[in-house]
């Protein structure tokens, strides 16, 4: 598998869907992974799941992310990924939501790497594109087990590994673990990208600096600006990426990333998956003081209470046009 650069965008639930995936890819992302697919599911067909798996042939390479904890419907489910265009398959050992580990899948799988590896080792067996393999630093830190799991699965034949610097218990609490990536990159010789906490230049040096990692996966950070995995991509290697987006190239991604939402979910379910992407653009648009508290307050309220979508799309050119003018002054 081949990447453009080594900056990724981060598979998350609700987030990452193919209107903000394909959004990202365009404006320079390095890879882009789908949102957890669970796997028994999509074998299932429910239509969440199916709809998760969209997006082959306009993204490339196009990444599955699968998750599950039986080797039969891992196994089922990557070959059927593989048939809906999947140029490569991730299997999800990293997720610490309550709702997955509950069911003993996600980061619950590292509490125990021999059932661990049964699914890595039936997806592996199930299909002929690279699988590749997330996770966390371990279950808690009395059992930082990524290296072995890391090692164990290069043997099985993964071709690459995703560390995010906590482990489950922290879920996305305190600072992200770089050097403890570090003991991952000792154990394996596959490609290492290091995930957690990274969402300026500064940070992706220091990350990839501090956990020998061969790249990053940026999550959080992109919220609300598809474009800023490119951007970090650019920064750290020059002609590899995107320059920043000026404010009224911002604002043209943003109008055609709210359009897609609608074409992609409908009209009515459209305006509510927008309405977190909506959120964040004016929280994003705050952070750079280009909206006062009170005025980011006024456009939430505003944008993320009607239900029509042409009002949101000319409120958000409007929201544009009026940080522009505040940039002027």
């Amino acid at each position: 598998m081949r990447a453009r650069n080594r900056v990724f965008l981060a598979p998350m639930s609700g987030v990452t869907d193919e209107p903000f995936r394909l959004a990202a890819h365009h404006h320079g992302a390095g890879l882009v992974v789908s949102e957890m697919v669970a796997s028994e599911e999509l074998v299932r067909a429910r239509p969440d799941m199916v709809r998760r798996a969209t997006g082959a042939g306009r993204v490339n390479p196009f990444v599955i992310q699968l998750a599950g904890r039986e080797p039969r419907w891992m196994a089922e489910g990557a070959r059927l990924a593989a048939d809906l265009g999947a140029e490569v398959i991730d299997i999800n050992m990293g997720c610490p939501a309550r709702q997955v580990t509950g069911g003993l899948s996600g980061s619950a799988l590292m509490r125990d790497l021999d059932h661990a590896m049964t699914l890595v080792e039936a997806t592996v067996e199930a299909v002929n594109v690279p699988v590749t393999l997330k996770m966390r630093l371990g279950w808690d830190h009395g059992s930082l087990n990524a290296p072995e799991l890391a090692r164990r699965a290069e043997q099985a034949g993964v071709a690459l590994v995703t560390v995010h610097g906590r482990t489950r218990c922290q879920f996305y609490g305190g600072k992200a673990d770089w050097p403890a990536i570090r003991r991952v990159r000792e154990a394996i010789s596959i490609p290492l990208i290091a995930n957690g906490d990274c969402a300026t230049a500064e940070n992706v040096r220091a990350m990839l600096e501090a956990s020998g990692a061969d790249g990053v996966m940026v999550g959080r950070s992109a919220y609300g600006r598809p474009w800023w995995p490119g951007v970090l991509a650019e920064r750290l290697d020059p002609g590899s990426g995107i320059a920043e987006p000026t404010l009224a190239a911002e604002s043209a991604i943003v109008g055609r990333h709210h359009a897609a939402i609608v074409e992609h979910y409908g009209t009515e379910h459209g305006n509510r998956m927008a309405r977190k992407h909506v959120g964040w653009t004016i929280d994003r648009l705050a952070e750079r003081r280009l909206l006062d508290a009170n005025t980011a307050k006024l456009w939430r309220d505003t944008l993320l209470r009607t239900s029509s979508n042409d009002a949101v799309a000319q409120g958000l050119a409007d929201l544009y046009d009026a940080c522009a003018e505040r940039e002027a002054a």
